[in-house]
């Protein structure tokens, strides 16, 4: 099985993820692009029980775009995000892909608000499912933790 490990940047907090991610996206809402310090933020899902937080956490919640309420825990000494979920997505933890050290990661299946895409940045992929702004709105729970089909 395979392993990784997320991590902030002072290490005090780490996200050991076991298992392939049930999930891959990057997203391009305005509140991703702001915790990511990028134009998108890159994250894969995981089953809850294949998440392991180790480490002193704080907690912020704040309602999405979607309107789903949204929970970060992030590191209370050097304020990295290292996981978060979604209120209407239960069962599964996001890990931002900027905490884990390494280039094994699967390549993104989503791109969300792709409509609020910087013009210069292009998600590659004929598979990729592409939603917009409309189609990120709160919808009823999907089941993540369903493997690939």
């Amino acid at each position: 099985m395979t392993v990784r490990t997320a991590t902030c940047r002072c290490s005090q907090l780490t996200a050991t993820c076991r298992g392939e991610p049930v999930r891959v996206s990057v997203c391009h809402c305005l509140d991703c692009q702001k915790r990511s310090g990028s134009a998108f933020a890159a994250q894969a899902r995981w089953a809850d029980e294949h998440v392991t937080l180790t480490g002193t956490a704080r907690e912020w919640t704040r309602i999405a775009d979607s309107g789903n309420r949204v929970t970060y825990r992030f590191c209370p000494d050097c304020g990295s995000t290292v996981a978060y979920t979604i209120e209407n997505w239960p069962g599964v933890t996001a890990i931002p892909y900027g905490a884990f050290a390494g280039t094994d990661m699967p390549a993104p299946k989503f791109s969300v608000y792709d409509d609020r895409r910087h013009g210069w940045v292009e998600i590659f992929g004929e598979d990729v499912t592409r939603t917009t702004s409309t189609g990120a709105q709160k919808q009823p729970s999907l089941d993540l933790r369903v493997g690939p089909d």
